[in-house]
């Protein structure tokens, strides 16, 4: 009986850490040429915790923590486009997902890679 629990409760936990990193259908991902093309007419958000950030980023982004977004979303504008990103594109999901949800925010972006693959200009 134990080891059909433990398949039970493995099952799930795959389950729950797939459908919190699955990529919403309305965050568009973007390579570095597009994100470039239109990230200064938009809300650029690092969703990188405050070290992070501090230790270098994109040129214009404000600092959001995904640690913070349910806190600070009303920060966020829904009527204008969002640019979103971290180290390597994971957190972005989870941070569209509460923007969508608590602010109904439609044009949500994310950059491919996250910061680690950005080549264009930044701020220590």
């Amino acid at each position: 009986m134990s080891i059909w629990l433990l398949i039970a409760v493995t099952v799930v936990l795959v389950v729950i850490i797939v459908l919190r990193t699955k990529k919403p259908k309305y965050l568009k991902t973007l390579d570095q040429e597009k994100f470039r093309e239109n990230y200064r007419k938009a809300q650029l958000i690092d969703v990188r915790e405050e070290k992070e950030f501090l230790g270098g980023h994109i040129l214009g982004a404000r600092n959001i923590p995904l640690s913070q977004m349910r806190q600070r979303v009303t920060e966020i504008r829904p009527d204008k486009p969002v640019y979103l990103y971290c180290q390597n594109g994971t957190r972005t999901a989870q941070a569209a997902k509460i923007i969508r949800k608590k602010r109904g925010a439609e044009d949500i972006n994310q950059l491919k890679g996250g910061f680690r693959q950005w080549t264009g200009k930044i701020k220590k």
